[in-house]
């Protein structure tokens, strides 16, 4: 098959999506700039700051796209084949991710620009948001504590991409400044950022940093994690919205050419379409729904959506573009990674010097990857060049999951810990929450105790994408609008979840290892709480209605 014929397919589907379901979600959701948003009502110029569809756009996108839309497509097509992963990228984001991601903005919206756990006790009950708000601050610090050991591998492995990380930081400082403390033209700030940012992307191939090999891991950890510490306490406008949006422009650009390479290559796909419904990591459903997260639905993004962005939309209207525009753009970005792999990359070869696409997934799938997409573009850097490029896209979109999660770690944290939540004042304070949760990442960074906990992580993150469907079919409910679009997928993904949860539970516990057994069954008591908690509310609204 024509890899060409497969993108094409794709974003002509992922289009009309946009133009025709994103408008009836946004007509559902009554959609209307005579609202105004709370980053207009309660605009603090610290979190709550109203921020230009565009600049919003490239931040959100940022943000959600993390290292899932690539690896999760990278390794299902080795499981079970490039079609059913192709399916579930394209069906779930149109009907699943997308509106999980624009309702739960839009619910975020008209609650203050809430955590979705907050909304969940508005619409159900204070029980409801503290169990949800635990299980996603403890969730925020397992992400935060594996991107920054991610990062800090790929600043180590790749010491080319090291001077133009860095130097993003400072040109986005600079390029928030000129937006909003001197009001020059986006598009000039933008231009500049861009040329500074190429530069040292080219110097840094040049001037290589690299630290002594026997503290380098310990020393990029706490310097990312400082970081992190630094963009989650500073005002939104000066530093973590201009590096995500400048960071977008990376992405885009990787995506174009990448997109652009498919074109002209136009490469044969050599994986096989369908492998098998078993494989060694399990049967496709769940698996494979779990596996391919973020390039369909992620809870993620949920968090992100009623976090972050939802405080910075200007306009009602936006929510469309951001919401559920960003989540079918990673959707192509998924489409982009299955290709690279599946046609980037041979599937077997006679040729000793070229290894196949299986063999090259045990070295690891950044470098995966990274050797698929420098094939795709070699027409236009050559294959060292491009793997190099490929590897900038990766760094970059962990990251901005870094910088995001953290910020969101604290605001979820004050919601759960404070004033609001279990009383604890001290939570209140932002350097006080955000240094909490960055001393528990970093000890599961330090110590590779994340490694223990990490293979549960996938289902963990749906379980969060399908209680904010439930809770936002709750609050569709309570507005009385037609709750099918979201109780549909949300009872999917619940299923999908739980069927998951309970294979890990009985292969991780026959097996000895009760950490992972254990987790798994704490989840799965969650899942049932939550649901009795959906019961209850829901019939609780449907009789006061």
């Amino acid at each position: 098959m024509n890899s060409f014929i497969i993108a094409i397919i794709g974003i002509l589907l992922l289009y009309l999506a946009y133009v025709l379901y994103g408008s009836r979600i946004s007509n559902l959701l009554d959609i209307s700039d005579t609202n105004k948003t709370p980053a207009v009502m309660l605009n603090d110029n610290v979190d709550y700051v109203p921020t230009k569809k565009g600049i919003i756009f490239g931040h959100h996108f940022s943000s959600i796209a993390g290292a899932g839309p690539i690896i999760g497509p990278v390794v299902a097509a080795a499981l079970f084949g490039w079609v059913p992963a192709f399916l579930w990228i394209v069906i779930g984001s149109i009907f699943i991710g997308g509106v999980h991601d624009m309702t739960s903005m839009v619910a975020s919206m008209r609650h203050e620009g809430k955590s979705i756990a907050t909304v969940a006790g508005n619409v159900m009950s204070k029980r409801a948001q503290l169990i949800f708000a635990a299980f996603i601050w403890l969730t925020l610090i397992l992400i935060v504590a594996v991107f920054a050991v991610v990062a800090a591998k790929a600043l180590i492995n790749k010491p080319e991409i090291v001077l133009p990380t860095i130097m993003l930081i400072p040109i986005a400082i600079v390029v928030g400044i000129m937006r909003y403390k001197f009001n020059i033209d986006t598009r000039i700030g933008t231009v500049i950022g861009l040329i500074l940012l190429f530069i040292f992307i080219y110097l840094g191939l040049d001037y290589p940093i690299s630290l002594p090999a026997d503290v380098a891991f310990n020393y990029w950890v706490v310097i990312l994690l400082v970081y992190a510490f630094i963009a989650s306490i500073l005002p939104v406008w000066t530093l973590l919205q201009p590096r995500d949006y400048l960071a977008s422009y990376v992405l885009f650009i990787g995506l174009g050419l990448g997109l652009l390479g498919i074109a002209v290559v136009q490469p044969t796909i050599t994986t096989p379409a369908f492998i098998s419904f078993n494989s060694s990591a399990g049967y496709i459903w769940p698996i494979m729904f779990v596996t391919i997260a973020c390039g369909a639905i992620s809870g993620f993004h949920s968090l992100v959506s009623s976090g972050t962005s939802s405080k910075q939309i200007e306009k009602e209207s936006d929510a469309k573009l951001v919401g559920y525009g960003a989540m079918l753009v990673e959707s192509l970005l998924a489409i982009l990674a299955l290709l690279a792999v599946t046609a980037g990359l041979k599937w077997a070869s006679g040729d000793p010097s070229v290894i196949p696409y299986p063999e090259l997934l045990k070295q690891g799938w950044i470098l995966t990857f990274g050797t698929g997409y420098g094939q795709l573009v070699a027409p236009f850097f050559g294959v060292t060049l491009g793997t190099v490029v490929g590897m900038m896209m990766i760094k970059t979109f962990v990251m901005t999951t870094l910088d995001t999660a953290s910020r969101l770690g604290r605001f979820i944290g004050t919601e759960l810990f404070g004033s609001n939540g279990l009383g604890l004042t001290v939570m209140d304070n932002r350097y006080v929450s955000t240094i909490v949760l960055l001393v528990l990442a970093g000890a599961l960074a330090l110590t590779n105790s994340w490694i223990k906990i990490w293979p549960i992580f996938g289902s963990a993150n749906q379980l969060i994408a399908a209680l904010s469907l439930f809770v936002v079919t709750i609050w569709l409910v309570g507005m009385k609008k037609p709750s099918r679009y979201t109780l549909y997928p949300g009872i999917f993904m619940l299923l999908t979840t739980i069927a998951a949860l309970v294979i890990l539970a009985l292969k991780f516990i026959p097996e000895g290892d009760y950490l992972l057994g254990g987790t798994s069954i704490i989840l799965l008591i969650l899942a049932v709480l939550v649901v009795v908690e959906t019961i209850s509310s829901w019939r609780r609204v449907q009789e006061s209605s």
